[in-house]
């Protein structure tokens, strides 16, 4: 288990960036993949994306290939989520998530969980 705060999420129009951060609590992050998952109102919790400990294994949900960028940042412990073109079904709380094993993330496998932070898309 791994602690994690994310933050970034607000309020914005369709078509607009939101960049997500999300910091570990020690350095030892580097040994974990990390990822973001999503939940909106009424549905269950979504993958979004995940980056392997060397950041050379990425994954996404399909509905936000070519939109969002998952990134990491191992000396600040942290990893990023850059939100291009931005839709109202983006909607959600994006949620960080940890684990030592990329697969075992992606599936929600014994995930360290970060608190969430809500993003909303809205004219």
């Amino acid at each position: 288990q791994v602690r994690l705060v994310e933050s970034g999420g607000g309020s914005v129009q369709p078509g607009d960036s939101l960049r997500l951060s999300c910091v570990a609590s020690e350095s030892t992050f580097s040994n974990y993949a990390k990822g973001w998952f999503r939940q909106a109102p009424g549905k269950e919790r979504e993958f979004v994306a995940a980056i392997s400990t060397s950041g050379g294994s990425i994954y996404y949900t399909d509905s936000v290939k070519g939109r969002f960028t998952i990134s990491r940042d191992n000396a600040k412990n942290t990893v990023y989520l850059q939100m291009n073109t931005l839709k109202p079904e983006d909607t959600a709380v994006y949620t960080c998530a940890a684990n030592l094993l990329i697969n075992h993330l992606r599936i929600g496998s014994n995930n360290s969980w970060g608190q969430g932070t809500q993003v909303t898309v809205s004219s």
